[in-house]
């Protein structure tokens, strides 16, 4: 059998151990050396609590370098890591733990003593691990030898499993495999240009695809540097640009940077990359960034399911309102949603995607794994989009965000696109909501510039003879913000949850 456990992968890309693998927001240093010897301490640890290849281990901890350790010792043990939101309730927890049945769950030592009868149900061993990288799991694993045979895993073997975030119906358990991982940080290091000198800031959870897979193995894999903060602050990551050359972020994160003074070309003139991803970027956020530091940010498309799919080019156009073309090896389509028939360029369908980034299914749902992959393997990810005659991905929405009103397809993003262009607009997002006569009623909330002077009739103006009648909202709503995840992904779902008895009986 050929080794293909990421770690090994990782080991043989690292040529200097003394290099330092993450800096933390403290000033401390981490070689890849040290690392290494964590990871080799941590899995000693992991197999001698009874993990084996196989078993899953759960992590539902703050970020620390011990938690990234735990991470890769996993892997090392041929275990399968299983990263939790550190925002969900106990009651959250208890469906994953269930579904999951992990060997072993790590959690804050102040999570312990609500988490252990849940542990019980599944025959779970409970350790701790605190923001501070202290906790049983530390302990444990301090006395343990820094070498560790590696265990032997085939690419199809599991590396990781990552649950959607469940906002319709149940939450599903995404199996990733180690070729998933490694062709995706191996595919993301030559099309980003990574090397040895990259310093990256890293503000991005560690419990997600985009922290995690992306930006930490992406690192490890060119032997790069991590400035590893416990989470961003807009302050802290602008004084830190002078030192850094990449930044990942959400578009979240762009923004605040944009209001914050000590955001210039002259602290970004260092930088040689800023990427943005896990939610749609506005084009005035891409017009403003590059006009005040001179950079254009990177968008890329991605999900749990697959990594990375497509990114814009890193050097050619980068194209605000697109995620660029597929990533090499990575094959991409447009098709109807209702009958899987391909359409052609710039046509509106579903994003379907085929290749070694794409994961090998729902964890115990192979039925929901059979009806979510066509019979030639591309997998239907659910977002809708178009390809442009240039290979461009333009996303326009989720399928489940589809408004169907009075029997015509209204896409939200081209009823946001033309709201955004307003002036004293900030954002918007287009939802459709129940109406007695058209099925689902065009509803639009929308976030002003503070002291605007627009108001619901002069939006619903704008928009006469910009947009098919069809199209136009029937009513718009203001708030002070969209509600958004951890990511910075807009929560449609509890929009439309907290409206949903807006038209009535009656209509309108």
């Amino acid at each position: 059998m050929t080794d293909a456990n990421l770690f090994h992968r990782l080991a043989a890309a690292i040529a200097d151990p003394a290099r330092t693998a993450i800096e933390t927001a403290d000033g401390s240093h981490v070689s890849y050396g040290d690392l290494a010897a964590l990871t080799g301490r941590i899995a000693h640890h992991l197999v001698a609590r009874g993990v084996k290849p196989g078993d899953r281990v759960a992590a539902w901890t703050e970020k620390s370098v011990t938690g990234l350790a735990l991470y890769l010792a996993t892997l090392r043990a041929g275990a399968v890591y299983l990263p939790l939101n550190t925002g969900y309730t106990l009651a959250e927890i208890a469906y994953f733990i269930g579904d999951a049945e992990p060997a072993l769950i790590v959690c804050d030592p102040a999570r312990r003593t609500g988490l252990e009868p849940l542990a019980a149900r599944v025959g779970a061993v409970v350790e701790t691990l605190d923001a501070e990288g202290c906790g049983s799991l530390a302990d444990g694993a301090a006395g343990r030898p820094a070498d560790f045979a590696t265990v032997a895993r085939t690419g199809d073997d599991l590396a990781a499993i990552l649950y959607t975030s469940g906002t319709t119906g149940r939450s599903k358990g995404a199996m990733l495999t180690h070729a998933n991982l490694t062709s995706n940080a191996l595919t993301l290091v030559e099309a980003w240009r990574f090397g040895p000198e990259d310093v990256l800031i890293h503000a991005l959870p560690v419990y997600h695809t985009h922290g995690l897979f992306v930006a930490s193995n992406v690192c490890l894999f060119a032997g790069a540097t991590m400035i590893f903060l416990p989470r961003f602050d807009p302050g802290e990551v602008a004084g830190l640009l002078p030192r850094a050359t990449v930044l990942m972020g959400v578009p979240t994160f762009y923004v605040r940077l944009l209001r914050h003074p000590g955001l210039s070309r002259e602290a970004a003139a260092g930088m040689r990359l800023f990427v943005s991803g896990s939610a749609p970027l506005l084009a005035e956020t891409h017009r403003d960034w590059q006009a005040r530091t001179g950079h254009a940010i990177l968008e890329r498309y991605g999900m749990t399911e697959t990594n990375m799919n497509t990114s814009n080019p890193y050097d050619g156009a980068r194209v605000a309102g697109t995620v660029g073309p597929p990533l090499p090896g990575v094959e991409a389509r447009i098709v109807d949603p209702q009958t899987g028939r391909g359409l052609p360029d710039g046509e509106i369908g579903m994003i379907e995607v085929r290749g070694p980034n794409v994961f090998k299914g729902y964890w115990r749902m192979p039925e929901k794994t059979v009806a979510e992959f066509r019979p030639d393997g591309f997998f239907i990810t659910g977002d809708l989009g178009r390809i442009d005659a240039a290979g461009y991905v333009q996303i326009v929405g989720r399928g489940k965000d589809l408004i169907i009103s009075g029997g015509l397809n209204v896409y939200p993003k081209e009823v946001e696109a033309e709201i955004d262009a307003l002036p004293g607009v900030v954002e918007s997002a287009v939802i459709g909501l129940p109406h007695p006569d058209f099925g689902e009623g065009v509803t639009a909330v929308v976030v002003r510039v503070p002291d605007a002077d627009i108001d619901e009739a002069a939006v619903l103006a704008a928009m006469d003879g910009r947009l098919a009648r069809f199209k136009q909202p029937k009513r718009v709503l203001f708030a002070e913000e969209l509600p958004r995840n951890a990511m910075g992904k807009v929560q449609k779902a509890l929009l439309r949850e907290r409206h949903a008895g807006l038209y009535g009986a009656e209509g309108s």
